[in-house]
């Protein structure tokens, strides 16, 4: 692990992760287990991941915790998952404060649990002055619930008069998505082997460099996140222009 860690250039570090946490089920599985299982041993390569990131420098970190497609699961899944919310952002919010995290929420929060949400927004209030790193949460997340949020909102300043349809830009739609102020994934990573983006930040990985693990969630450690890294670090951006015009604006 120490070997993979001193390979990485923290001078360029991708500043913004974002993780599809998958494959929790099908672990427990393979264990003969109940999926709730496999969610309770995803909280360990949270911790991992997230403390991993932070040490090196990564200043955002973006995980796919609950979509609004999973409401259709077991009801009893799905509160097991509520439950285990609350019960994780409580336990950590200690850990955070001592690394210096902040924690922060996107998606359609007003429709959680009462404790769920409850829980949520302690969390977020109690770590809200950490500046290390901020580890974002998506819950009741969709990314085209959230692009169509955002149409409206600019709608809506159009018809009051406060934007001219004209004048709207990448910045103007950027402004109006839930991650405004961060700056956009460089990484993707997706665990499972599979091999989708799943409704998740689909406006802002535009330019993402994807990589897809072979491994389930609750098998994720430090050092998948450090060759991830690695490989993230090896390859070229280059943002559709070509080698010789990336290299040349190096010079």
């Amino acid at each position: 692990m120490k070997d993979l860690k001193s390979l990485i250039d923290v001078e360029k570090l991708p500043q913004h992760i974002a993780i599809i946490m998958d494959g929790n089920g099908r672990w427990a599985k393979k264990h003969g287990q109940p999926r709730v299982f496999g969610h309770r041993n995803g909280v360990k390569a949270v911790r991992e991941a997230t403390e991993a990131a932070a040490e090196l420098g990564v200043k955002y970190m973006t995980l796919y915790a609950f979509s609004t497609e999973n409401w259709g699961r077991p009801k009893a899944e799905v509160n097991a998952l509520m439950t285990l919310l609350v019960q994780t952002i409580r336990k950590e919010i200690e850990t955070m404060n001592k690394n210096n995290i902040k924690l922060q929420a996107i998606g359609d929060l007003s429709q959680l649990p009462s404790k769920s949400y409850k829980a949520l927004q302690e969390g977020i209030e109690s770590t809200k002055h950490n500046t290390r790193m901020t580890l974002v949460l998506a819950l009741n997340y969709s990314a085209k619930w959230e692009i169509i949020e955002a149409v409206k909102s600019i709608a809506q300043q159009s018809k009051d008069g406060k934007i001219e349809p004209n004048s709207i830009t990448e910045a103007t739609f950027a402004q109006a998505l839930s991650t405004n102020g961060m700056p956009d994934p460089e990484l993707l990573i997706r665990t499972s082997g599979e091999q989708r983006i799943s409704n998740f930040l689909l406006w802002q990985i535009a330019y993402s460099e994807l990589t897809f693990l072979p491994i389930y969630w609750p098998e994720f450690r430090r050092e998948h996140l450090y060759q991830t890294i690695i490989d993230f670090q090896n390859r070229e951006r280059r943002f559709g222009k070509t080698s010789e015009q990336i290299i040349n604006s190096k010079k």
